[in-house]
C-alpha cells in the first residue's frame, strides 16, 4: 500500500511570500495614509459652484446673505425629494444645474411645481433639460458672458439694467413669454408664465400662476460678480420674489438620480450603473491581453553547445543545489526514477517508448529478479518522499536495483 502524495514542494513558504509582496503592501500603507492626510486636511467646509454657504469667487453666499436681509429666507437642498417637498405658492424653487437632473427627475420636478403656482429659477438650462422643464422653449449655441442691456418689458430686467449675462440663448414662440437681455438676436432670459388657475365656471376668479425663469448663465450670483452692473438687482428680483427660497443644488448622490427608489422589480445586473459594466470590461480585456503577452512564446527551443566544458559531477551538483532550495523533493525523485528507467529498459529488453509504462517495466524487472527484496514498482513509479532522508534512501535503494539487474 502506498503513502499518499505530499503537496508540492514548490508552493512558496510564508518568507517568500512576504519577501514578494512586501513592496505592494508598503505602496498601499503609503497610499492608504496619503488618503487619510488629505482627507484631515480638507475636513473643514467645503462648497462647490453656486453653493449659498461658499464664500469663494463662484460661490453665492454673498447673494444669499443680501436675501436673508431683505426677509427672504434661504434654504439649500441637495435631493429632488427635499427640494420639491417645499415647493408652493410663496417658495422661489432655484434649479443650478439643471442639465444635470435625468428624465425621470426632470418629470417629477415639472409635475411639483408646474400647479405649485411659484417661481423655478433655471440657471443654464440647456437641450437636455428644455423639453421637459421648459415646454415651448428651444435653445441656440451659448454666447460668451458680458454685459448686455434688457430690450424687454419685464419690470425686474428694466430696474436691474445692465448685467453680466451670457451662456445659453433661448427662443420660444409663446407671445405671453418675457425676452430680455438678447445676445445675437437670442435672449439669454426668459420668463414664461404657467397657465392661470381658477374655475371654469366663474373664469374672472382666475388669478395669476407661477412661472418659470430661464438665465443662460449664473454669473449674476457670483460673488466676485455680484456687485458689478445690475447683477445684484436682478438676483433679488428674480430670487426675492417671494418669501421663501429653495436653493437646489443638483447631485449625482441623490438616490433620485440612480432610481434607487424604486428598484424592487429589478435585477441585479440592471441596478449596476453603465459605466460600472463597461469599466470591468475594460479589466478583463486588459487581463486576457496580459496573459496572451505573457504566455506567448518567441520560437521553439534551440539546443546550444556550451561555450565551456562542465563537469557532469558540477552539473548535477548546481542542479541538486536548486532542488533543495526550492525543496522539490518530487521533482528530484521522479528525475532520479526517470533516468533508472531509461536505464534499465534496453538491460531488460523494453522498448523505449514503454520505457516508463509501468505495466511493461515493473514485470519485466520481477520477471529478471525474482527473489529481490526490493519492490519495483514502489521505486520506479512510487509516491515522492516525504524528507531529504527519504529521497537519499530512494537514491540508494534505485542504484541497488540497477546492479541487481546488470549483475543477474
Amino acid at each position: 500500500m502506498t503513502s499518499p502524495v505530499s503537496p508540492t514542494s514548490l508552493a512558496p513558504t510564508a518568507r517568500q511570500v512576504w519577501t514578494r509582496g512586501r513592496g505592494i503592501l508598503l505602496a498601499l500603507l503609503v497610499l492608504l495614509a496619503a488618503g487619510i492626510a488629505l482627507a484631515a486636511l480638507r475636513s473643514g467646509e467645503q462648497y462647490g459652484r453656486l453653493d449659498p454657504r461658499s464664500t469663494d469667487r463662484f460661490g453665492s453666499r454673498a447673494a444669499a446673505e443680501l436675501l436673508r436681509d431683505q426677509g427672504v429666507s434661504v434654504t439649500v437642498r441637495t435631493t429632488l425629494r427635499e427640494a420639491t417637498d417645499e415647493v408652493g405658492p410663496d417658495t422661489t424653487l432655484l434649479v443650478t444645474n439643471p442639465d444635470l437632473l435625468t428624465p425621470t427627475q426632470q418629470h417629477t420636478l415639472r409635475a411639483r411645481t408646474a400647479p405649485a403656482d411659484g417661481r423655478t429659477v433655471l440657471l443654464g438650462a440647456g437641450p437636455a433639460s428644455l423639453d421637459t422643464l421648459a415646454p415651448g422653449v428651444r435653445a441656440h449655441t451659448p454666447a460668451p458672458v458680458s454685459a448686455h442691456i434688457p430690450r424687454c418689458s419685464l419690470p425686474a430686467a428694466l430696474r436691474a439694467g445692465s448685467v453680466d449675462i451670457g451662456g445659453a440663448r433661448y427662443a420660444t414662440e409663446r407671445s405671453d413669454a418675457d425676452s430680455c437681455y438678447p445676445s445675437d438676436g437670442a435672449p439669454t432670459l426668459v420668463r414664461i408664465p404657467e397657465a392661470p388657475t381658477g374655475s371654469a365656471d366663474t373664469p374672472d376668479t382666475a388669478t395669476a400662476s407661477g412661472d418659470t425663469v430661464l438665465l443662460g448663465s449664473a454669473d449674476i450670483l457670483y460673488n466676485d460678480r455680484l456687485d458689478r452692473q445690475g447683477n445684484a438687482s436682478l438676483a433679488l428680483q428674480l430670487l426675492g420674489s417671494r418669501p421663501h427660497l429653495v436653493w437646489y443644488l443638483p447631485s449625482l448622490s441623490d438616490d433620485s438620480a440612480s432610481g434607487a427608489e424604486d428598484t424592487s422589480g429589478s435585477t441585479f445586473l440592471e441596478l449596476i450603473p453603465s459605466g460600472w459594466l463597461w469599466g470591468t470590461f475594460q479589466l478583463f480585456l486588459a487581463a486576457l491581453l496580459a496573459a496572451v503577452w505573457r504566455a506567448r512564446r518567441l520560437g521553439p527551443l534551440v539546443t546550444e553547445r556550451l561555450p565551456v566544458a562542465i563537469r557532469a559531477s558540477e552539473s548535477t551538483e548546481g542542479r541538486a543545489g536548486l532542488y533543495r532550495k526550492a525543496n522539490a523533493r518530487d521533482h528530484a525523485a521522479s528525475a532520479l526514477r526517470t533516468a533508472t528507467r531509461d536505464r534499465l529498459a534496453p538491460l531488460l529488453g523494453v522498448p523505449p517508448t514503454e520505457a516508463h509504462s509501468a505495466d511493461s517495466l515493473t514485470p519485466a524487472v520481477s520477471a529478471r529478479l525474482p527473489d529481490t527484496d526490493h519492490d519495483p514498482a514502489a521505486l520506479l513509479f512510487g509516491p515522492a518522499p516525504t524528507g531529504d532522508a527519504a529521497l537519499i534512501r530512494l537514491a540508494d535503494q534505485l542504484d541497488a536495483l540497477e546492479r541487481e539487474v546488470r549483475t543477474s
